[in-house]
């Protein structure tokens, strides 16, 4: 933690920082070698369907679903679609089809902290050299183009999917929120995570150096992964 001393009285006080507001998410594309990352929007609705159906697990901690129609889910998509926090992207492969979607979300441009929750990636998408990848895209994005200072990463406590993900992608876990929220009816003690801005050149090398073709075998296998890379343990 950066200290200083206050010019008056001399008690410990945080540093002088940069005060520009950060910018608000935009109906952005961002390309990347496996797919690209775009705003949701309503037609994308079709191609999630087919990946996420028959698949509740996937809705578990999520705050809507599972839905038991395409009728249900384009509505839940289009309602997504109109929102400005959570504001929402779908992830789409390089065949054009959306196959996950993510959020920006707890937009908090003055304090220049942004969160990326609501993380829907089908079957298709998991495990997939573009599921890390988009992930990579709209790090930078909020870094490097909207100009935010910290980026969080919260799940349920009980989500150890979510928090092994977090610490592959380089977030530092920061702690448990004891009865944070109340979620479908159900207690949520939420995992928090973050990177910061000084984290994030460490970070980005990091998300580079593991989407490089040379870190991938001829079968499509990684190489060395990104946990090792960013010091995780997972």
């Amino acid at each position: 933690m950066s200290i200083d001393s206050h010019p008056q009285t001399g008690q410990p006080v945080g540093v002088p920082v940069d005060t520009t507001p950060a910018q608000r998410p935009e109906p952005v594309t961002l390309e990347g070698c496996f797919g690209r990352v775009e705003k949701l929007l309503a037609e994308h609705s079709a191609f999630l369907w087919d990946a996420v159906r028959g698949h509740d697990g996937l809705w578990t901690y999520m705050p809507g679903g599972p839905f038991d129609d395409d009728r249900s889910f384009a509505a839940w998509v289009a309602e997504r679609t109109a929102l400005d926090d959570p504001y929402f992207y779908a992830v789409v492969n390089a065949a054009g089809n959306a196959v996950g979607i993510f959020a920006l979300m707890e937009i908090r441009e003055n304090s220049r902290v942004i969160e990326v929750g609501n993380v829907l990636y089908s079957p298709a998408l998991q495990r997939t050299a573009l599921a890390t990848e988009a992930q990579y895209l709209l790090a930078r994005y909020v870094f490097e183009t909207l100009g935010y200072r910290r980026y969080e990463w919260k799940c349920d406590a009980l989500n150890a999917a979510s928090q092994r993900a977090a610490r592959r992608y380089g977030f530092m876990f920061e702690g448990i929120f004891r009865q944070h929220r109340i979620v479908k009816g159900r207690n949520r003690d939420t995992a928090w995570f973050s990177i910061l801005d000084t984290e994030w050149p460490a970070r980005k090398a990091a998300f580079e150096r593991w989407l490089a073709p040379d870190n991938f075998s001829a079968d499509g296998g990684q190489i060395e992964s990104l946990s090792g890379m960013n010091g995780s343990r997972e």
